[in-house]
């Protein structure tokens, strides 16, 4: 590292958001260290990144033994800092609850809420190390309102918002902000194809190129705010579903074509 470069950490590094980002913060001069459990995609990032600008390390963000390898492998490159913590690992995997088997429920919630308090709870000390640190993570526009056929994603995404919420209390004692992101249809990996063809031209919908998000989070750096919406009009859904939950379960019904079943 140069000397007084800032740092910043990201799971899920390899692909879609976590890329971008990777890509967003390594263009602005930081050191990136780039994880994911793809390490095809790691090697492609760090050939394009040059070694000295970033270090690449296979992790399964469930693995609590494997996270905390990695956070020391950063933490020996950073001089034991790190400027940013973005925990942005997630899957996906959807269908309704009634059918969904229960590998895949547990799948889903070990690495999109499990792995984020693997990430937050090991990497205290390095952020505690380091003056205005952010730990930020990436929820969903699904945290504002549970979405039918992804109940469990959604559910796990409402469970990091609501801890983004109480950490960015706690997180004061230390100097530490904590903040996330509610992406709406980002065009990445995780979403399926046909929900790219089906998406609006316009509105809170759009598809949004995961550059977007990458941008919200260098600005989040920069601020105190809390929540990240992109599109920014994914906010006026939040401030519907809380205001109007019986309205916007209807409404979300009849869209979905669900109707009451008699049996």
């Amino acid at each position: 590292m140069i000397n007084n470069q800032k740092s910043i950490f990201i799971t899920g590094a390899a692909s879609g958001i976590g890329l971008a980002t990777a890509r967003k913060f390594a263009g602005e001069g930081w050191f990136v260290g780039a994880f994911d459990v793809n390490a095809e995609g790691l090697t492609a990032l760090q050939a394009e990144l040059g070694a000295a600008h970033c270090l690449t390390r296979t992790l399964d963000v469930t693995d609590r033994a494997d996270y905390a390898a990695g956070l020391k492998a950063f933490g020996e490159k950073t001089g034991g800092t790190m400027d940013i913590l973005f925990n942005n690992a997630g899957i996906g995997r959807g269908g309704p609850f009634a059918d969904q088997p229960w590998e895949d429920v547990m799948a889903v919630v070990n690495v999109n809420f499990i792995g984020v308090l693997n990430g937050i709870h090991l990497a205290l000390p390095l952020l505690k190390a380091t003056k205005n640190a952010l730990c930020f993570t990436t929820s969903s526009s699904s945290a504002t309102y549970g979405m039918a056929n992804i109940a469990v994603y959604s559910a796990t995404k409402h469970a990091v918002k609501g801890l983004t919420e109480a950490l960015a209390i706690e997180f004061k004692a230390y100097g530490i902000r904590a903040a996330d992101t509610l992406p709406g249809l980002i065009d990445t990996a995780i979403l399926p194809p046909e929900a790219k063809t089906r998406a609006p031209a316009e509105g809170m919908f759009r598809l949004i190129q995961p550059t977007e998000v990458a941008d919200a989070v260098w600005a989040a750096y920069a601020t105190d705010k809390i929540h990240w919406y992109v599109p920014p009009e994914i906010f006026e859904l939040d401030k519907t579903a809380t205001l109007t939950p019986e309205a916007t379960r209807d409404q979300m019904a009849a869209m979905a074509g669900f109707i009451t079943r008699g049996d």
